[in-house]
């Protein structure tokens, strides 16, 4: 059986971190080249507890990653970086799984609002498949560059998007609030995110330029058929990973507060996916999983669902969906790899 052989840029990283041990124990899989310049030199098997072929693989300068010598590379870097190894990758004949933001959206016009630099790489956007296998499936086969949806984006959209299209909610005056555990920020030294910064405390932060905010609508519509401006405001919370939407709907017209739960029946079958009661949902029941929990209740007083979702940000929310995407990419199962995470 033949291994596909896998590289991973921004190794050190905490997603970076994540693929790394996925790749290692995945059937289909071989890790063969790890690039990382904070840990350069070292072996892999210092930092994480591999075995066999996999620790004795040496980091190697981020610089490099350009000649990497594998068929599928796996981007775990900001979003400028993916932008510029992304075509040199495709040229020499890679596929690549970008983790980043840099593939995301479809429109051009909205990376400099919203990620701060104009994209370089207009004509690979439309070539880019969304790895959102329970919203995008069909397009993902034979795929050469996968935009790996965001944290927050994958959570808000799997619990939005049925219910748009649906009809029994509206497309207009949606707001979500969300919390994600403090992983979301990255593997970064910063003052904000230190220990006595965070712990005990709860904060509201890029309120209305959430950059996930674009691509949360364009999910949402491309699989809905519909979806007006949301209103998202992000919290972060004193907890390592995890990461809880609620999303609250006006309830259209005549819609039966009933039938709202229905609307996730396009999710039976889903292998990550399990629909609970909305106060049932919870980060500690997904946490180190590739899962998604989520449900939805009625608030009929106020005229309004409320839509609960809940993932690991690192997980479902980027390694482990990474993994998900490019399983489905290579028409293997899409568990293969990922069934053994244990919450």
């Amino acid at each position: 059986m033949h291994e596909l052989s896998t590289a991973v840029v921004g190794a050190s990283g905490y997603a970076g971190l994540e693929l790394t041990r996925y790749l290692a124990r995945h059937p289909r899989l071989r890790p063969v080249a790890l690039y990382s310049d904070r840990w350069s030199g070292e072996t892999a098997g210092a930092r994480l507890p591999l075995g066999g072929a996999a620790a004795a693989l040496r980091y190697l300068p981020l610089g490099e990653a350009a000649q990497a010598e594998a068929e599928v590379a796996f981007l775990a870097t900001p979003a400028e970086v993916s932008l510029a190894l992304a075509p040199q990758l495709l040229a020499r004949g890679l596929r690549v799984v970008d983790l980043s933001g840099a593939f995301r959206l479809a429109d051009p016009g909205l990376y400099p609002g919203w990620y701060g630099f104009t994209h370089a790489a207009p004509e690979l956007l439309a070539e880019a498949r969304y790895g959102l296998p329970e919203l995008g499936r069909a397009a993902l086969p034979g795929a050469r560059l996968v935009a790996n949806p965001g944290c927050y984006a994958t959570a808000i959209a799997l619990a939005l998007a049925p219910l748009l299209r649906s009809g029994l909610v509206l497309a207009e005056g949606v707001a979500v609030a969300a919390m994600s555990g403090v992983t979301g920020a990255g593997r970064k030294a910063s003052e904000d995110y230190s220990f006595c910064e965070v712990d005990e405390d709860l904060r509201a932060y890029r309120l209305g330029r959430h950059q996930h905010v674009p691509e949360i609508e364009q999910t949402v519509a491309r699989f809905a058929g519909r979806c007006g401006p949301i209103s998202f405001t992000p919290h972060l919370v004193p907890i390592r990973r995890g990461i809880l939407a609620s999303c609250t709907l006006r309830l259209a017209p005549g819609a039966e507060p009933a039938a709202l739960a229905r609307a996730y029946d396009v999710y039976a079958g889903e292998p990550f996916l399990r629909v609970l009661p909305a106060d049932k949902v919870a980060v500690k029941d997904v946490a180190r999983t590739n899962r998604v929990h989520l449900g939805v209740a009625v608030d009929a007083r106020a005229g309004v669902a409320v839509a609960v979702s809940a993932i690991d940000n690192l997980v479902k929310g980027a390694a482990g969906q990474a993994v998900q995407a490019l399983n489905a990419v290579m028409g293997w199962d899409e568990a293969l790899g990922l069934d053994l995470l244990g919450g």
